[in-house]
């Protein structure tokens, strides 16, 4: 962050949404989470999971599995199997930042905290939600367009993404896309639950446009900043190439958390802020 200039990466952010800081993390300390991920989903027996993440019909979100996750580490598999038949995970969530030395150390990297005390100076961070999503070789997913406050919303909106690369990613492998300045038009949808039971309110109808997309390809280390309102989707991975990131959304404590939000944590499990910063 010392090469940073802090006023013009907030007046970035303000105006576009996002904000790319290569070399944010070194390769080398990539390279050890990544390999502490894998370490993760080897401690679970992948035969006896059946919940896959599909970003289309979304099935997983009537799979308590997936909507107790708040407060554990999980694996979600990709619905599509590799070539000899193995599954393959999508990605493995939301406490990462909570529940593994590793993982709990780099989310609270001064920083990290630096980062976001940068972009949005007023903000009293919590740590919500953390993953590591695999996009693995030929099976990975498409992600289409959508904003990470429909399904972390807070009122105001105060949702922020930092999304860090442990693989280099490309067009090929399915790198992050965004829809420069669209964080101002507004949420398009809200993700809500009662009990087991969730659904999506629409808010805006409008389609998201087909033109003004930008692709980030990114080396290893490089984080993504972005407002939880901008637009960004990713492609397929049909390239022999993986693309792992792992992504951490902090939230503004002054804000308000609906009851009617998927994610939940438990009373002995409050959020909390970056360490680094007491």
């Amino acid at each position: 962050m010392s090469a940073l200039d802090p006023p013009s990466l907030r007046a970035q952010f303000e105006a576009e949404g996002f904000v790319v800081i290569p070399g944010f993390l070194p390769k080398a300390h990539c390279a050890q989470l990544r390999t502490q991920a894998e370490a993760l989903v080897a401690g679970f027996d992948l035969g006896e999971i059946e919940t896959t993440f599909d970003t289309i019909d979304e099935a997983h979100a009537r799979d308590r599995w997936f909507l107790d996750s708040g407060a554990a580490i999980r694996p979600f598999l990709e619905p599509e199997r590799d070539r000899g038949g193995a599954r393959r995970v999508n990605k493995l969530g939301h406490a990462l930042h909570e529940l593994d030395p590793q993982f709990r150390a780099l989310c609270n990297h001064p920083d990290l905290a630096r980062v976001v005390q940068t972009l949005a100076p007023d903000m009293e961070p919590l740590l919500l939600q953390s993953m590591v999503i695999f996009k693995p070789p030929r099976v990975g997913g498409v992600v289409p367009p959508h904003q990470d406050s429909t399904y972390l919303y807070t009122e105001p909106n105060s949702v922020i993404g930092l999304w860090l690369a442990l693989d280099d990613a490309s067009g090929a492998n399915g790198c992050l896309e965004v829809l420069p300045g669209a964080h101002r038009e507004g949420l398009r949808k809200r993700y809500r639950r009662r009990g087991d039971e969730t659904w999506t309110e629409v808010l805006d109808a409008r389609p998201w446009p087909r033109e003004g997309w930008r692709a980030l390809p990114a080396e290893v280390g490089t984080l993504v900043a972005f407002d939880g309102l901008l637009p960004h989707r990713s492609a397929p991975n049909r390239s022999a190439s993986p693309r792992c990131a792992f992504t951490l959304h902090a939230i503004d404590a002054r804000a308000e958390y609906p009851d009617d939000n998927w994610l939940r944590r438990p009373t002995h499990m409050p959020l909390r802020g970056f360490e680094s910063q007491g």
